[in-house]
């Protein structure tokens, strides 16, 4: 994804970021990171309070292989809702969740 196309698919939360970041782009707003695009994938920002919010939404969890590659290492990042991505409306409400996470996160 292209950085015009993130800045549009973030514009509601106002003007955002776009750093290099191991090999995709960090996304932040404010000074904090609230999600990155990874193999043309955008991945959101969640905590143990918006976690459940994408689980429910059928949204996965971004893990990888550890060091020693028996056990996957999951991030705090998760994949879009399908429907976000057709609907500024709906993206407006997973950026803000993302938002606040990162938020929440700085504490």
């Amino acid at each position: 994804m292209d950085n015009d196309d993130i800045r549009d698919l973030f514009s509601s939360l106002g003007p955002i970021a776009i750093k290099r970041l191991f090999g995709g782009k960090g996304i932040y707003f404010d000074g904090l990171i609230i999600a990155i695009e990874f193999r043309d994938e955008i991945l959101l920002k969640a905590d143990e309070i918006s976690a459940p919010f994408f689980k429910e939404a059928g949204c996965i969890q971004w893990t990888y292989a550890g060091k020693n590659r028996s056990k996957p290492v999951a991030m705090p990042y998760w994949s879009l809702p399908e429907d976000a991505l057709d609907d500024p409306d709906i993206m407006t409400e997973w950026a803000s969740r993302a938002w606040q996470a990162a938020v929440r996160s700085r504490k």
